[in-house]
């Protein structure tokens, strides 16, 4: 098992975890799915930052986006470009801080960053599994990290914490497992999505498999990329990340190549400045992510609703859970708006459950989350501060620029 350790190599910026490499954790039991269908056999890609304790109480699973995976902080050993997508979160000194914290990034089943999903072998066939990789939901994923959790020998999790996806799977993890959460931190997320989201997700969807190279889901063997429809579903995606505002202070009508108030080009090629930065974003993702992963998991997105089998009653869904909560929104996602958020407070509040709430008038819309916000740091911070002096953990290190 590789565990990531802070480097002191040269060029390591002060508070990085360092530099990393992922392990490959398989699980031959199988594991019973919510569709009925079983996976016989999976791999599970994870990064760990910093050291589990004797009592194993320090420990703290981050669940990830839809895009993101196991690599949530440092410097990928293979590039050195490649910076953990929650590295301004995730390190010694920083608000999930590593130097008393053990962290686990783990890419769940059904992505394409290492665990077993639609590209992998499918042991029964000799062949990818494409289109006949079983579908999942958040619960599945849930089952899945539980396993992890095992492995380990953690008994119990300090926190399990995600934003957007990631906050639905700690949401789930505080009902489906609440006796193995002592906190569940969950930001920019919702209890469900809307009309709206479940309908941006079926454009996205159209978009790849309305795609000639789709070929049904098994494009592997045709040696094809689906790279318009993937690009125009992220695109599409991307979108809804964004706020108006911040939309606006970007790009306005500013126009690629020409003063405002030149003449148009009369033409559908890229002509507006945020036209090109959508089509160079959509490009970009159409090489590096797997089309049938993100058709599983907008699908698993859409299928979340732990009020569903209460007659949506989210107070009586969130009842097993027996650890604290923070959540934290955005004024100015449209995605996930704050009223999502207060929507799980408010269930938390009518069964008594310890909640912490915070809404941060932040410009950057749904991707906030992602973002350095000083005030959204110290939130995270001082709760990371409460846990680990609930658990005896060590003062937190002060590392030179980072949130103190």
């Amino acid at each position: 098992m590789t565990t990531a350790h802070a480097s002191h190599q040269p060029g390591i910026p002060s508070g990085s975890v360092g530099i990393v490499s992922p392990s490959f954790i398989r699980f031959d039991e199988p594991l019973q799915l919510s569709s009925g269908r079983v996976l016989p056999q999976y791999e599970l890609a994870v990064e760990t930052y910093g050291e589990l304790n004797s009592e194993r109480s320090n420990a703290v699973l981050i669940c990830h986006a839809l895009n993101a995976s196991h690599h949530v902080a440092g410097i990928s050993a293979d590039n050195p470009k490649d910076i953990g997508w929650w590295d301004n979160m995730v390190g010694p000194g920083k608000a999930v801080d590593t130097s008393r914290f053990f962290v686990i990034g783990v890419n769940n089943i059904g992505s394409c960053f290492g665990s077993t999903g639609p590209a992998s072998i499918n042991p029964e066939t000799g062949k990818p599994w494409g289109a006949e990789f079983p579908l999942l939901t958040v619960d599945d994923w849930v089952r899945a990290q539980a396993r992890l959790a095992d492995y380990f020998g953690i008994g119990k999790f300090a926190a399990v914490m995600g934003g957007s996806l990631g906050g639905m799977q700690a949401l789930s993890w505080s009902i489906t497992c609440p006796e193995r959460v002592g906190h569940c931190i969950v930001i920019a997320s919702t209890p469900r999505l809307s009309a709206q989201n479940i309908g941006f997700n079926e454009v996205a969807r159209r978009a790849i498999i309305s795609d000639p190279d789709f070929h049904g889901g098994d494009y592997y063997a045709h040696q094809t990329v689906p790279s318009r429809g993937l690009s125009v579903a992220r695109m599409v995606g991307h979108i809804t990340y964004l706020s108006d505002d911040d939309m606006a202070e970007k790009f306005g009508r500013a126009r690629r190549g020409k003063e405002a108030g030149g003449e148009f080009h009369y033409g559908y090629d890229a002509e507006f400045e945020v036209e090109s930065y959508l089509r160079y974003q959509g490009e970009k993702f159409s090489r590096y992510f797997d089309a049938n992963t993100y058709l599983l998991i907008t699908r698993a997105l859409d299928y979340f609703d732990p009020a569903r089998g209460h007659n949506g009653d989210l107070a009586r869904a969130l009842k097993p859970a027996v650890a604290d909560f923070l959540l934290v929104s955005f004024t100015t996602d449209w995605r996930f708006p704050p009223s999502r958020s207060r929507e799980i407070v408010q269930a938390l509040l009518k069964n008594q459950t310890p909640v912490t709430y915070a809404e941060i008038d932040a410009p950057h819309g749904h991707d906030a989350f992602l973002l350095g916000d000083t005030r959204y740091h110290a939130v995270v911070q001082g709760y990371y501060d409460r846990i680990a002096a609930k658990l005896g953990l060590p003062e937190r290190s002060h590392v030179t620029g980072v949130l103190a």
